[in-house]
């Protein structure tokens, strides 16, 4: 049971960094102040490889956050079940 907890935490902790990253990486939906009177002066092509790249990182957000919950859920169901504290 102990070597499972830890292999679960590294799992959580891991993938907690990756979705801290991931995040990070994300460009911010609002254009600001700046939208309103200019707009944007990106081509179409290049605004369709960042819609792609940040559809692909949104799903890696969910996909992450998941995991994350199943991890947190299965080391507290582990521990109750060894009777240690987390």
């Amino acid at each position: 049971m102990e070597v499972l907890m830890w292999i679960i935490t590294g799992i959580l902790v891991l993938s907690s960094v990756l979705m801290c990253v991931v995040v990070l990486i994300q460009q911010t939906k609002s254009s600001g102040l700046g939208a309103a009177y200019g707009g944007d002066t990106v081509s179409f092509s290049q605004r369709g490889k960042a819609a792609s790249r940040e559809a692909k990182l949104q799903k890696i957000t969910v996909v992450l956050a998941i995991v994350i919950a199943v991890m947190a859920i299965a080391l507290m169901l582990i521990a109750r079940f060894a009777g240690k504290s987390i």
